[in-house]
């Protein structure tokens, strides 16, 4: 037998006994990404909320209160509406939603995270805006209370087709 003959045959059979492993631990439950990847249900009706008050039930919640326990961070001014960072953060315990929102947008809801006792309620990330408006940070408890903050962000360039 050549060289390469024997190297074929030795990946051949590293690649049936991978297959073999990889089968006998999907099997089991235990390969990960495979077996347990499940994406959360996609709430349409958040998503196609048009203000706040619609938003809030549509997610089955109370009406938001004003607090210094929830902060949001992004810039006063925006040069392009296309990519504004905006951040939000609470400290509180018992936190199961941390929400994104932009007034002014088509549709408010931008974000939406769910939060465990296992992850930090402290989320960035990057939102389309249209137009100049004011942001939210809203933080939804276990309690039922829904918790928000504000900060105005003016656009100078509209990233909704402006």
């Amino acid at each position: 037998m050549k060289p390469q003959e024997i190297r074929s045959q030795t990946r051949r059979a590293m690649l049936r006994k991978s297959a073999q492993l990889a089968g006998m631990l999907a099997a089991l439950g235990m390969l990960p990404g495979l077996v347990n990847a499940q994406a959360a249900p996609y709430n349409s009706a958040a998503f196609d909320a048009k203000n706040m008050a619609d938003l809030m039930k549509s997610l089955g919640a109370g009406a938001p209160v004003e607090s210094k326990d929830v902060t949001i961070t992004g810039p006063d001014i925006a040069e392009n509406g296309a990519v504004v960072p905006v951040g939000a953060t609470t400290s509180l315990a018992g936190v199961k939603r941390m929400l994104l929102l932009v007034e002014k947008n088509p549709s408010v809801l931008s974000a939406m995270f769910d939060v465990s006792d296992a992850v930090d309620a402290s989320f960035s990330t990057r939102v389309k805006m249209g137009q100049s408006s004011n942001v939210f940070a809203v933080a939804m408890m276990a309690d039922g209370r829904v918790l928000y903050a504000a900060k105005e962000v003016k656009v100078t360039l509209g990233g909704c087709g402006g």
